[in-house]
């Protein structure tokens, strides 16, 4: 199916999955619980890409965790970032390039990310952004570990989070690798009976920027 979404001053049409539940694997799920939320647009996402697309992203890389359908590497590009989308699913990789693809002309660096093993050559990144990726609680450990290995020095991490039961360990797990919240940005999100608030947090290394408070 395709959906149309507006950001900044630019329609985006995305390509995603007609339906998310009919892709569960039980063999996947049994193996690492793994879940296709990677097909469904959330409203975390577009609050993150209506952000990004505001920035200038010349001379910049952007590395984007998550990325499902590619809609914030979408935005990535159009705001002129050197984009990686990165995902734990192949499936998410190859809607992401397409969609990308279609909407820019332009084709972003793809590539399979487990963060519980990153690679040595992932590389540094100006920007690293992720959308609603704090849902289970083992993962602000990961991510805080991945910032700390790919955050370039002067760079920031954007991460969009609609109130998951993880988000409160992120800053702490962040202490651990030398990061800080340096800023919390509170974005209603209304569409239809959809009604969420999106926190936008913005981590840098700790010498870097002072913490929010």
């Amino acid at each position: 199916m395709t959906v149309g979404v507006e950001i900044g001053l630019r329609h985006i049409e995305l390509i995603r999955p007609e339906s998310s539940e009919a892709l569960i694997s039980e063999a996947d799920f049994e193996r690492d619980e793994r879940l296709p939320y990677w097909a469904e647009l959330w409203p975390s996402a577009l609050i993150l890409a209506r952000h990004v697309a505001a920035m200038d992203g010349a001379g910049r890389m952007m590395l984007e965790l998550g990325c499902g359908v590619g809609l914030v590497a979408t935005a990535g590009i159009q705001a002129g970032f050197e984009v990686a989308a990165t995902d734990y699913y192949e499936d998410a990789l190859l809607f992401a390039g397409v969609n990308v693809a279609r909407n820019t002309g332009l084709e972003p660096v793809l590539r399979a990310l487990d963060w519980r093993s990153i690679p040595d050559d992932l590389g540094v990144f100006d920007l690293i952004v992720a959308s609603d990726v704090l849902y289970e609680r083992q993962y602000p450990p990961l991510i805080a570990a991945l910032l700390g290995r790919a955050l370039a020095p002067g760079g920031a991490a954007i991460i969009a989070d609609p109130g998951r039961v993880a988000a409160p360990a992120l800053p702490d797990a962040c202490a651990n690798h030398g990061l800080v919240v340096t800023r919390r940005a509170r974005v209603p999100f209304e569409d239809g009976t959809i009604r969420q608030t999106i926190d936008l947090l913005t981590i840098q290394r700790a010498d870097e920027g002072s913490p929010s408070r």
